[in-house]
């Protein structure tokens, strides 16, 4: 009786041999038969590349778009790669296939950019938060305890823990857990209240308003908080039309001046103790 035995497939047996073909390359100089010819390798060793690009899927991005990046990972390998090294060419292209396909989810992937030492922390608590999972029955582990782990700081694993939330993004349109009438993330955002900036310009001027005399004060107020015309507040003084125009332009101005001047010099003696503050841009005094 005879026993076949089937031998189990290497997961290198879709590795052309192209020996003699990196041979010629390295012998040819640049030109148009040089290139045909790595463009036959390339095409030879296309279906390792469409393999290793397999072993990414299900991360989020399309399979194509993964085999277009190994694709090209396999394109740089055999341009780079030297046979007089001695070494055997899927040795090389492998790790920079696979390198390429790394490189694409580290730049393209994460919705939010997030420097390359948070993503290898974020990596690292992601790998310990998993390992640790199986000895606490499915319990979360704590900080102090992945951080003992995976031998990081709590602020390192803090930061990775944050990252985690970061590589992709949620719309502000997405509906919130729990809400049945569609109140979404936007609905959480307030929005600028120019009420605030009226109360600031408000408040500068009322030390001003308070020293002013009485009467320009008193056309201010008929004016400003009365709402009377320069007509009318000008029957009440018994005084012209064009006399309290210019009062009220004159004295304007002035508290428009004093309160700017305040203004640089509180930003000037900031700068002299070393606080640094945007100028607020100037603005006409209303009293509305």
């Amino acid at each position: 009786m005879t026993v076949r035995t089937t031998r189990s497939r290497h997961p290198h047996d879709d590795a052309p041999d192209t020996t003699a073909e990196f041979r010629r390359i390295a012998e040819l100089p640049e030109g148009p038969e040089k290139e045909e010819l790595r463009q036959r390798v390339v095409r030879a060793w296309m279906p390792m590349a469409g393999r290793l690009a397999r072993h990414f899927r299900n991360r989020g991005e399309a399979l194509e778009d993964l085999e277009q990046v190994a694709a090209l990972g396999l394109v740089k390998a055999v341009a780079r790669y030297d046979i007089s090294r001695g070494c055997a060419f899927e040795s090389f292209a492998v790790p920079t296939i696979v390198g390429e396909v790394k490189r694409h989810f580290r730049d393209h992937m994460w919705g939010l950019h997030v420097p390359r030492r948070v993503q290898e922390l974020r990596n690292r608590v992601r790998n310990s938060q998993r390992e640790l999972s199986h000895t606490l029955d499915g319990r979360s582990p704590s900080v102090r305890r992945i951080a003992e782990h995976c031998g990081l700081s709590e602020e390192d694993v803090l930061l990775g823990m944050e990252a985690l939330e970061s590589y992709s993004t949620l719309s502000l349109d997405a509906e919130l857990p729990g809400a049945d009438d569609g109140y979404s993330l936007a609905d959480t955002i307030g929005a600028p209240e120019p009420g605030f900036d009226q109360v600031v310009y408000r408040e500068a001027v009322k030390p001003r308003l308070a020293r002013l005399p009485e009467r320009e004060r008193r056309i201010l107020y008929m004016r400003f908080f009365c709402d009377m015309t320069q007509s009318h507040i000008a029957e009440q003084l018994g005084i012209s039309q064009m006399h309290v125009s210019r009062l009220i332009s004159r004295t304007c101005r002035r508290i428009h001046h004093e309160v700017e001047t305040d203004r640089r010099d509180a930003c000037r003696q900031r700068a002299r103790h070393g606080v640094r503050r945007r100028p607020r841009p100037a603005s006409r005094v209303s009293f509305r």
